[in-house]
């Protein structure tokens, strides 16, 4: 088993640990990969990482929400550049 300790540190908002490599290579972990949170009944935090699942252009549009997201991915009131219509 593989173990180190480490401090906690702000990031933006948040609190950030940074996984040392050994750790995140014993648990098959890699970067961009996505985990869920959570925290049991004795304080501890368990990670646990999903499973890659590529998603389809239909599923991800049909999971963007433009209130949530904001509307238009970028909103312009004219020509930005020598466009010609």
């Amino acid at each position: 088993m593989v173990s180190r300790t480490l401090d906690i540190k702000a990031w933006g908002n948040n609190l950030g640990v940074r996984l040392p490599m050994a750790i995140a290579r014993e648990a098959g972990l890699h970067e961009h990969q996505r985990v869920r949170l959570t925290v049991d009944g004795l304080g501890q935090i368990i990670i646990t990482p999903l499973q890659d699942v590529p998603l389809t252009l239909a599923q991800r549009l049909e999971s963007f929400d433009p209130i949530r997201h904001g509307g238009e991915v970028m909103q312009t009131s004219g020509d930005l550049g020598a466009e010609r219509w």
